[in-house]
Formats: C-alpha cells, structure tokens, sequence
C-alpha cells in the first residue's frame, strides 16, 4: 500500500495533474470463465489481500480517482482509461505506471507511455520492439504465443520469444500468419515444428489472444476533467490518525 501511495505522491510533486489508479478489488475476473487455468487469489497472503480495501480507502481520502474491479481487472482499467485520456487533444502524455507486459499494447509512439518505477524508466514505443521484438498492437499476439505464466496461460509449445518475436515482425497478427512456415525467415526445421503446432493449436493461441487483449471500451469516468486532481480530501488527515494509532498499538 505504501508503494502505490508513495509512487502516487511522487506523479503529483513531477507535475502529473490528472491521475486515476485501478484496483483489482477482486483477483478472479471474465477471464476466469475463458481459461480454467487462469489466474485466481489462491496462494495470495491473506494479509495482502486485506489491504486492498484499505489502499481504495486511502486513495479515495488523497483525492485521486480510483476505480476498483471487479469483472474486469485493473489492466483493462488502465487500458480504457489511457485509450479515453490520449483521444483529449489538450492531453501531453498518457503516462502508464506499471512494469506488466500486458500494458505494452497500449503504448503509442511517445505519447503513451509505460513508467517503470523500480528502474525508473519510460517504455515508449521504440522501447516496447526493443524489449519485445514487435511493436505495441502485436503484444496480444505475443503473449499468446509466448505465454504468460503470471497470468496462468502456456502459450503454444515450442514458441519461445525469438521466434515468436521474427514471426510477428513480419506478420503482425495470428491471422496473418501463413501455414506455409518456409515465407516466415526463421530456421527451415524449427519453423516447420512451429508451423504444425500453429496449425493443430490456432483456436487455443485465438483464446490467448482474447486473454492477453485489454478491454479498452470500458466506462470509468464521463471527462479527463473528473481525473484532475484538486489536493486531499478532508479525511485523508483523519486516515492518517487511524493508520497511526494503529502501528502504535501493534
């Protein structure tokens, strides 16, 4: 909780004037229903999992916009609400503070960004083919192919991330991807195995897609003026003696 509170306090004194922060209020999600496998709250500290109510309370109290899910996750949150900010012309930059490849795809030249907190770095577009070897709208297509073990799919067997990487390069998207393995310009006999896994296991990297693809349509505030923020509300001093009085006592 300190981290998200601390990296919020440090957007506001950089001279971020609109923020909004996405909560999974909930682990489980639409997803959930799409792939058993997916991932759930099983294994997670209890005690972590009692905070998040705690961070939206605390965040409420700051005076930012929180928006806690509970069909959709916190990503899906995150990629609505930079699809909604970046289509404002008097917004400058759409700024991303999460290090989740996931998020990559939502990332536009240099306008919308990814912020990497623990390296304090900016993952623009350049950066998301340098790290991933495709560009931003390719990261779903990735991510099927690859895998995504945090988020409990396996990706297609054999495609690792640099043949998952030259293919896409190419290619773009599963669709677009011939049967034919000898026009992809990877090598002849480990794109000949790729090929007939690709062809017996399309429908099961189509559902990846759907997993790893971030709902973007989703309703979470009515104007980029509903994000802007005007200081703490009055009970955020009135939190902070709560929390206090509760490390003294522990």
């Amino acid at each position: 909780m300190r981290g998200v509170l601390a990296s919020v306090l440090a957007l506001i004194n950089g001279g971020a004037t609109h923020l909004g922060v996405a909560t999974d209020h909930v682990i489980e999600s639409f997803r959930n229903a799409l792939w058993p496998g997916y991932k759930t709250s099983a294994g997670i500290e209890p005690d972590l999992l009692t905070q998040f109510p705690l961070l939206e309370e605390a965040l409420d109290a700051l005076g930012i916009a929180v928006w806690p899910m509970v069909e959709f996750e916190a990503d899906d949150a995150l990629a609505s609400a930079s699809a909604m900010v970046s289509r404002n012309r008097d917004v400058d930059r759409v700024l991303i503070c999460t290090p989740d490849k996931d998020l990559a795809q939502c990332v536009s030249g240099t306008r919308i960004v990814q912020v990497i907190r623990r390296t304090r770095t900016i993952r623009d577009e350049a950066a998301v083919i340098a790290k991933f070897g495709v560009r931003p709208a390719s990261i779903p297509d990735y991510l099927a192919l690859v895998g995504d073990a945090a988020d409990g799919y396996p990706g297609l067997p054999g495609w690792g991330a640099k043949s998952t990487a030259a293919v896409l390069a190419k290619y773009h998207h599963l669709e677009h991807i011939p049967e034919d393995a000898a026009t992809w310009g990877v090598n002849a006999a480990h794109a000949a195995a790729l090929g007939r896994t690709l062809v017996r296991e399309r429908e099961r990297a189509l559902l990846f897609r759907d997993l790893a693809t971030l709902r973007t349509d989703i309703p979470l505030f009515d104007s980029v003026a509903d994000l802007r923020w005007n200081g703490p509300r009055p009970s955020f001093a009135e939190l902070g003696a709560r929390l206090d009085a509760a490390v003294a006592v522990s």
